[in-house]
């Protein structure tokens, strides 16, 4: 590991799809993970092409049910490409020992090398070099360049380089009982000497999707082309002298009927693979656009932990890179990397916006217009299960319907289990948060006066809806709900799913109502016309949300907050039994049941939930809800809460770590560093056990870079102002970064001995105003100021 760069040295079987997985490369567009071009998906290798919100729907037989899945499709595969000397086996890691293996992430220039010196069967070695890019600059490119060199030998060998249409969704071992044929109508066929194509469709979405691939040596080579199997395939004779170094280049296109501007995939692929320029020329174009990219994305921190945080923004960049803001997708919770969580959306753009609002507001943008276009599709949801206002639903994929699986496998126990996970209805309130926190970031008050304002409006009224008035306790409660805990999703005993005042649930209820009463209060009238009109919205609606807001249930148990009612009523587990007995207790929710009981019956969290409000508001903020809802947050009720969920937290999630270590950055401080450092390791050391090789965590990846951005240095955008709060965190004392804000490009920013820098480019914008808990000071373009951090 180096700065910009990740290395793995050798060829370990058991590391191979982690490193597929951390190696992958894309553009916003497509990616494609990290495999080595010669092997075919088997039990080690798994290679896997993803497009950005290309989904196809199947159904399965699951326990003697018909059950209906939409998967992000791994598309055909376009990497393949294979060497084999005059013995006719082709060289493979497994069936031939590399003598040396070495894989190199470059995350400046975007690319992955690859170098492996094999030996054949009768002991001549072959140095093999590959480079390869997912093309920044031109997102519907890719390039191949392999680099073949004689060690003491003289002959030919033969290059196969192809396209394969014959792969499935088989990339996650828990969902392979499951269908995963996702491609149809594979046809192959060639557009000219050095081209090859190939065209299929989604068997149910329909959408058309085709590769053009064009190979071309630096020798002279004899080509054969052949089409056979749902793959077209290209075979290069050629001569190689000891020493001396043949390139074989791969150039490839890829479209798919999603694409605007097209109108037929196959002869936009065709034609786009014939005018690109040759490899040299794109690599310097694809360096260029990366280059650009680390510009407005300039993130330098100190330490061990700085080489992290840049793969993390290298991999959040190749998933959500400006060529999103073209397209109608949203934030797949496991990037394009893998088919984990089949690339659905959940709310892991709650950690992921907040970063892009301040670096690439066009994506945050498009990203929540992804949702409003599904805004439709959620009011019908509600309106079906019998509620007023938006639903949203806790995976999204292609239109928006609810895609959470109804049955979910315990890999422990091999059972099939009903899964409630769809009553998550707080993903609604991250959305709204989202809207706020984005037009607060960038003043896009046009956005907030129009998508962002009807967002804001149905998912208040999908709450107002849900609240009903206990007359005993004088407050609204919210029933029959899971909150982001998911281990507890019913009551012990009970039949029937879902649990009443979530905390969380509850809070950022009351949240979304006050901001969407202050976005439409403030409306011009024009639009406020409008959108009463189009949504039946009557004034009436509004006194019936300020009281709801101000009189929700919040439940409390010793005098810490309950993460829902009746969650003071529930065992203790005995922690030090279960991790002396299992080690790893992660995911304690499958041991309990293998072992035949429930993780519902005991005060147990996988993840912060209760907590989570901590991450979302500054204390400031977080207190002030409080007193809105009548209750009283002092600084020792939260301490108490803060270590009551500490000590009852098993971290199954990624997300877990980054919330606790961003909490306690305030609350704990001596004992942050320690779940920072779980949250920077999270993927690149797998510590779910597995769960990276089927695609990064891309929330936890993003709420790292955040954490630097807005945690440490108690960043917000409130009130057209920057405002700073700064933790002195000892492990990460000294960083700098540049942002985005309301129309100013490149505000730089540095944290260095107890001071902080600002610097503000020259333009012909106003001045920011940067606030302070003691003092405000405006900071005009072109000129810098250094504040010293109270001590």
């Amino acid at each position: 590991m180096r700065d910009w760069t990740w290395e793995y040295e050798g060829y370990d079987p058991a590391q191979v799809r982690l490193r597929e997985s951390l190696c992958t490369l894309g553009n916003g567009y497509f990616a494609t993970r990290g495999a080595a071009p010669e092997c075919a998906a088997d039990s080690v290798h798994y290679p896997g092409t993803y497009a950005a919100g290309c989904y196809n729907r199947l159904t399965s037989q699951v326990a003697g049910r018909q059950v209906e899945n939409e998967d992000m499709v791994n598309l055909p595969n376009w990497l393949p490409l294979r060497v084999r000397t005059d013995t006719g086996t082709w060289l493979a890691p497994d069936t031939h020992k590399p003598l040396d293996h070495r894989l190199t992430l470059d995350l400046r220039h975007g690319t992955l090398e690859r170098t492996v010196r094999y030996e054949d069967e009768s002991g001549r070695r072959l140095a093999v070099r590959q480079l390869s890019l997912a093309h920044m600059a031109d997102p519907h490119l890719a390039v191949l360049r392999t680099e073949l060199t004689a060690e003491g030998w003289s002959g030919e060998v033969e290059v196969e380089s192809a396209l394969d249409g014959t792969v499935a969704n088989e990339g996650v071992a828990r969902y392979r009982s499951l269908a995963s044929r996702h491609l149809t109508h594979v046809h192959t066929g060639a557009s000219a000497p050095d081209t090859v194509w190939l065209r299929c469709r989604t068997s149910t979405s329909d959408i058309r999707v085709s590769l053009a691939a064009r190979t071309v040596a630096d020798a002279p080579a004899r080509v054969t082309t052949r089409h056979e199997g749902g793959r077209a395939s290209q075979v290069l004779r050629l001569s190689l002298s000891d020493g001396r170094t043949v390139t074989v280049d791969k150039t490839v296109a890829l479209h798919t009927s999603r694409d605007p501007a097209i109108s037929d995939p196959l002869h936009a692929a065709v034609d786009r693979v014939g005018r690109a320029p040759e490899v040299g020329a794109l690599l310097d174009s694809h360096r260029t656009a990366w280059l650009e990219l680390w510009r407005n994305a300039e993130l330098d921190v100190a330490g061990s932990a700085g080489p992290v945080l840049r793969l993390h923004l290298f991999h959040l960049l190749q998933t959500l890179s400006p060529h999103t803001a073209g397209l109608d997708v949203g934030v797949p919770a496991r990037g394009l990397h893998g088919e984990a969580y089949r690339g659905h959306v959940f709310w892991d753009e709650l950690f992921v916006l907040p970063y892009l609002n301040l670096h690439f507001p066009e994506v945050s943008r498009a990203l929540l217009t992804y949702r409003h276009r599904r805004l439709e599709q959620a009011c019908t949801a509600a309106r079906d299960a019998g509620h007023s206002g938006a639903m949203y639903p806790w995976q999204s994929g292609s239109d928006g319907r609810e895609e959470t699986q109804q049955l979910h496998l315990n890999p422990r126990s091999g059972r099939w289990l009903p899964d409630h996970s769809r009553l998550q209805h707080h993903v609604g309130s991250a959305i709204a948060y989202n809207v706020w926190q984005y037009c607060q970031a960038t003043g896009d008050m046009e956005f907030l006066h129009t998508k962002g304002a009807e967002t804001l409006a149905q998912i208040a009224r999908f709450w107002a809806g849900l609240a009903t008035y206990d007359e005993t306790l004088g407050r609204y409660r919210v029933r029959g709900v899971v909150g982001p805990d998911e281990y507890h999703e019913r009551y012990p005993g009970s039949t029937a799913p879902g649990l009443d005042d979530n905390a969380y649930t509850n809070v950022t209820a009351a949240w979304v109502l006050a901001r969407a009463l202050d976005v439409l209060r403030d409306l011009p009238e024009p639009r406020r016309r409008d959108l009463f009109a189009r949504t039946d919205l009557r004034p009436a609606e509004f006194a019936a949300w300020e009281d709801i807001s101000r009189k929700l249930h919040v439940p409390f148990h010793d005098g810490v907050i309950s993460q829902f009612q009746g969650y003071g009523d529930l065992a203790e587990l005995d922690w030090r039994a279960y991790r002396d007995r299992y080690g790893d207790i992660r995911r304690l929710d499958r041991i309990l049941e293998a072992e035949g009981d429930s993780v519902n019956g005991y005060q147990a969290s996988k993840q912060a939930d209760v907590l989570m409000l901590g991450y979302l508001f500054s204390p400031a903020e977080l207190q002030g809800m409080f007193r809105r809802l009548g209750y009283t947050l002092d600084d020792a009720t939260w301490q108490r809460t803060v270590d009551h969920y500490l000590a009852r937290t098993s971290h199954g999630s990624t997300l877990s770590s980054l919330v606790h270590g961003w909490v306690l950055a305030r609350a704990r401080r001596a004992q942050a560093w320690t779940f920072v450092q779980e949250a920077l390791a999270g993927d690149i050391a797998d510590v779910q056990g597995g769960t990276t090789a089927e695609g990064i965590h891309l929330g936890a990846m993003a709420g790292t870079l955040d954490l630097v951005q807005r945690c440490l240095t108690g960043l917000e955008t409130r009130g057209g102002a920057l405002r700073f709060d700064p933790v002195p965190l000892p492990e990460l004392s000294e960083y700098g970064f540049s942002i985005r804000y309301r129309g100013h490009w490149g505000v730089r920013l540095r944290l260095r001995s107890g001071t902080l820098h600002i610097t503000v480019p020259d333009s012909d914008r106003d001045p920011i105003s940067v606030a302070f808990a003691d003092r405000t000071v405006s900071v005009a373009p072109g000129e810098s100021c250094a504040l010293t951090l109270p001590s």
